[in-house]
C-alpha cells in the first residue's frame, strides 16, 4: 500500500491524474487514482459494516441484560425511621436515579426471527391489570417455544371493573412488536386466509394451571397441527413458577421489564407523578387494597359495621362465578389471608418507625368507607396523598372510568417509589415487587399479615406495650424487605410456591 501511494503522488498532487505542463491525462496517475479510489470504498464500505454490526450486538445486549446492582444486599431495620436520609441510609438496596419509565430513544429494529410457523395463537387475558401483564409474559413465551405466531392479546372487559380498555390503550403495541421480533412474530389480526367459518369455529381452550414446557409440547402442540388457531380463554397462571429452562424464564422478563411499555400518554402522566412526588424528597407508596371488591370477595370484615358486613356479603351472592360464599372473617384474618384494615396500617406504619412527615401515596381504588376510614392514617401521616390530589382534573380526563389506565399510573408509581408497602399480597404487589427486584432490589416491606394480626391483637388489649409491640413488628420485618433471596419451591403445590413474578431470580444474577 505505501508503494502505490508513493508511485501515484505526482500524479495525484499536480492536478488529479492530469498532467499540468502537458495538460494531457498521465496514463499511471490515472490508473494509480483508480487504484486508491477502489481501496478508499473498500475500506469505507468495511467500516461501515463493522459499526452496523457493534450497534446490532449492542442492542440485542441491552435488551438481553437489565442494569443490575454491583453486590447482592442486605438489609433490615436496625432503628425506627425518623426522616428521609433515615430511610435512605438504612439499607443498602441500590436506587437507579432515573425513572424507569422515562422516554428513550427507540433501539435499533432486531432482525425478524425466521421460522415456519406452527400456528396461531390468541389469547384473552383474564383479570386485573397486573394479573394480565404477568399472562402476556407467559403467553409470549408459550409462542417463542412453540414456533407460534401470537395474535396482539385481548384484555379483559369482562371482571368485575368492566374496564373496555384494549392492549393499544394501554401499552405501547409497536415497541411490544419490534422489541420481540428476534424471538416471535406478533400480529394486530388473522391472516385473509383464514374464511369467516375459521374465524367463528375457532378452537377455545383454557390451558392447563402451573403447566411446564412439556405440557405445551405433549398436549398443545399437536392441537395447533390440527386446528392451525387456537384461542386460549384463560391466560392467569398458566406457566409454572420453577423449573423451566433458564432461556424461557429470562424471555419472560425481557416480555416484562422491555417489551412491555405504557403507551407515551400514560409515562408521560406517570412521569409528571412521578416527579412532583420526588420534589419533595423521599416517599412511601402504601398500596392500601381495602377496595370494596376486594372485602367482598375474601369474606374479610374485620372493622366494619354490621350493615357494612351485610352489604358486602350481599355483594359476594350476587356474583355467580365467586365460588366461595360462606366465610368465616376473624378465622380468615387470624391465618393471615385478609388485607389489614386502615387502622391497622397506621399502627403498623408507626411500629415501622416512618415518622409522621413521611410523604405517604396510596395506590389503590376507592377505599371502602372512604375518607372516613382513612382517618386514622391520615392523622398519623397528615402528608397523605392520590394522585387524584396531585393532578388536575384535565390530566386525568382521558384515563378516568378506565380501571385499568388508572392502575397503571399507581404502577408506576409504584415501582419508582423509594419505599413499597402492600397491604395484601395481590397481584399488583407481587408484579410490583418482583419489578423492584429487577430495578436494583429497591425496598419493598413485605408485611408478614400472620404475625401482625397476633401481635395487633395483643397491643390492642393491653398485653403489649407501645415499645414492645414496636419491637415485635420491626423484628418480624427483618428480612422482609425485598432483599436478594432465592425462590421457594413446594412440589406439587404450585399456588403455594414463590410466584415468579415477585422474584425472578433467573433475571437477577449475572
Amino acid at each position: 500500500m505505501e508503494s502505490c501511494s508513493s508511485g501515484s503522488s505526482s500524479g495525484s498532487m499536480n492536478g488529479g491524474g492530469y498532467n499540468n505542463k502537458k495538460g494531457g491525462k498521465s496514463s499511471n496517475g490515472g490508473g494509480s487514482y483508480g487504484f486508491n479510489f477502489r481501496v478508499w470504498i473498500f475500506r469505507l464500505s468495511t467500516s461501515i459494516l463493522v459499526w452496523t454490526g457493534i450497534i446490532q450486538l449492542t442492542s440485542m445486549v441491552e435488551l438481553w441484560h437489565p442494569h443490575l446492582p454491583k453486590g447482592w444486599p442486605t438489609a433490615c431495620i436496625d432503628r425506627p425511621l425518623h426522616t428521609s436520609d433515615d430511610i435512605k441510609n438504612s439499607t443498602n438496596f441500590s436506587i437507579v436515579s432515573e425513572h424507569q419509565f422515562s422516554p428513550h430513544s427507540p433501539p435499533s429494529l432486531l432482525p425478524n426471527r425466521v421460522y415456519r410457523s406452527n400456528g396461531y395463537l390468541r389469547v384473552s387475558c383474564n383479570g386485573g391489570l397486573n394479573q394480565m401483564r404477568a399472562a402476556i409474559c407467559d403467553m409470549v413465551t408459550v409462542a417463542r417455544y412453540l414456533n407460534l405466531t401470537l395474535l396482539v392479546p385481548e384484555l379483559d372487559k369482562t371482571s368485575f371493573w368492566a374496564d373496555p380498555s384494549d392492549f393499544k390503550d394501554i401499552f405501547n403495541v409497536k415497541h411490544f412488536v419490534n422489541s420481540l421480533r428476534d424471538e416471535v412474530r406478533i400480529v394486530k389480526s388473522l391472516p385473509k386466509k383464514f374464511n369467516r367459518k375459521t374465524r367463528s369455529t375457532m378452537y377455545s381452550m383454557p390451558p392447563v394451571s402451573w403447566s411446564t414446557e412439556k405440557y405445551y409440547t405433549k398436549q398443545i402442540l399437536p392441537l395447533f397441527r390440527r386446528h392451525k388457531v387456537i384461542h386460549f380463554n384463560k391466560t392467569d397462571a398458566r406457566l409454572a413458577n420453577n423449573g423451566l429452562p433458564l432461556e424461557l424464564q429470562k424471555l419472560r422478563c425481557r416480555v416484562n421489564y422491555q417489551a412491555l411499555r405504557f403507551t407515551p400518554q400514560l409515562e408521560t402522566l406517570g412521569n409528571k407523578l412521578i416527579s412532583i412526588l420526588k420534589k419533595s424528597g423521599v416517599f412511601v407508596v402504601l398500596h392500601l387494597r381495602y377496595e370494596m371488591d376486594m372485602l367482598a370477595f375474601s369474606g374479610c370484615t374485620h372493622g366494619c359495621s354490621v350493615k357494612e358486613t351485610e352489604e358486602l356479603t350481599e355483594m359476594r351472592y350476587a356474583y355467580p362465578w365467586w365460588k366461595e360464599k360462606e366465610i368465616v372473617s376473624e378465622k380468615k384474618r387470624l391465618e393471615g389471608l385478609c388485607p389489614l384494615t386502615p387502622e391497622e396500617i397506621a399502627l403498623v406504619l408507626q411500629a415501622l418507625g416512618f415518622a409522621r412527615s413521611t410523604r405517604i401515596y396510596i395506590a389503590s381504588g376507592e377505599i371502602y368507607g372512604g375518607e372516613r376510614r382513612l382517618a386514622t392514617v391520615r392523622a398519623a401521616y397528615p402528608n397523605l396523598v392520590r394522585k387524584e390530589m396531585l393532578l388536575s382534573q384535565d390530566d386525568l380526563r382521558p384515563f378516568q372510568n378506565h380501571s385499568t389506565q388508572m392502575a397503571a399510573l399507581d404502577y408506576m408509581v409504584s415501582a419508582a417509589s423509594d419505599v413499597f408497602i402492600p397491604s395484601y399480597d395481590g397481584n399488583m404487589a407481587k408484579v410490583v415487587e418482583g419489578h423492584r427486584r429487577y430495578l436494583g432490589f429497591r425496598r419493598t416491606i413485605q408485611l408478614d399479615r400472620k404475625e401482625l394480626v397476633d401481635l395487633l391483637d395483643l397491643h390492642q388489649n393491653n398485653t403489649l406495650s407501645w415499645d414492645e409491640f414496636s419491637d415485635a413488628v420491626r423484628h418480624v420485618h427483618e428480612r422482609r424487605m425485598g432483599q436478594p433471596t432465592i425462590r421457594q419451591v413446594i412440589p406439587d403445590r404450585p399456588k403455594e410456591e414463590d410466584y415468579f413474578y415477585s422474584n425472578p431470580q433467573e433475571c437477577l444474577g449475572p
